[in-house]
């Protein structure tokens, strides 16, 4: 809405017409593998944001999936990249938010993703809700163990995780 009401500022400011303005927000999408919601199998739902990854935009799907209403929220996740240095302390960060938005059932895949799980862990997640993968493969087929219908799963990780892969196989075809 905010991002809308920005263009057609503007496009005011530039003397665009307003049916012009109009018709450019009506047709405008959003990058794929961001935020999409999509139907998943056994009537589940998932929000699938594996294109990218980094410490804000980890927090902010888990705040939005915290606010989803549904029976379970699962998250899957995995490493962010390129964070050097900082790797270890901000995947600390989001096990803080895992813990702290909530989140039912989280399975990660990465090595850096297992700092999530045991700072979740470390700080009261009941650790039979905590599954640490070692592939893409073992987190479909642990996600396919545990979803239900009326359950919502995030699926995020920095796109060299390839986690688009996992949404697809999770996904009603």
């Amino acid at each position: 809405m905010i991002n809308a009401l920005c263009a057609i500022a503007v496009g005011i400011q530039n003397n665009i017409p307003a049916e012009k303005i109009l018709e450019g927000i009506s047709e405008f999408e959003l990058t794929k593998n961001r935020m999409e919601i999509v139907d998943g199998k056994k009537g589940t739902k998932i929000i699938n944001d594996s294109y990218n990854a980094n410490y804000d935009s980890m927090k902010a799907a888990l705040q939005y999936l915290s606010n989803v209403s549904s029976d379970k929220k699962i998250a899957i996740l995995g490493n962010m990249g390129e964070l050097g240095d900082f790797t270890e302390e901000m995947h600390n960060k989001v096990g803080e938010e895992v813990y702290h938005n909530k989140i039912d059932i989280l399975i990660t895949v990465g090595d850096s993703a297992r700092y999530i799980a045991n700072k979740a862990i470390m700080l009261g997640m009941d650790k039979y809700n905590v599954f640490m993968c070692d592939t893409n493969e073992e987190a479909v087929k642990k996600a396919n163990e545990l979803m239900k219908e009326g359950d919502c799963i995030l699926v995020k990780a920095s796109n060299s995780m390839n986690f688009k892969e996992i949404v697809e196989r999770l996904k009603n075809n």
